[in-house]
């Protein structure tokens, strides 16, 4: 990702096709050193092609890909064996008080006096 990163870096600032020492010299500015296969793996790969339809291709690409939600909780637990009972004791233990608010103590001054 950082490889990709410091291609699009330098494409925004105006660079149309950047070579691998132009995203070197990008990655090493902030202290990342990059492997060479990658740098020109991802030239290989975006060579003749334009920035914007590689970004759309991609985004069509991951509009199929599940994202988050889906596959629920875990379920609800087992009842206890043994009887109905589990039932009756869950509806009798007590809930719990709702805690008191406490009081702002006056302090003797306003903000804007």
């Amino acid at each position: 990702m950082k490889v990709v990163g410091a291609y699009l870096l330098a494409v925004l600032g105006g660079n149309a096709t950047p070579s691998a020492e132009d995203i070197k010299s990008i990655l090493s500015s902030v202290g990342v050193e990059a492997e060479d296969s990658r740098i020109e793996l991802l030239l290989s790969e975006v060579e003749g092609k334009d920035l914007a339809e590689i970004i759309a291709e991609g985004s069509i690409k991951l509009a199929n890909v599940p994202s988050g939600g889906g596959g629920g909780g875990g379920g609800a637990a087992a009842p206890a064996a043994g009887g109905g009972g589990g039932a009756a004791a869950a509806a009798a233990a007590p809930e719990p008080e709702p805690e008191e608010e406490e009081e702002e103590e006056d302090m003797g001054f306003d903000l804007f006096d």
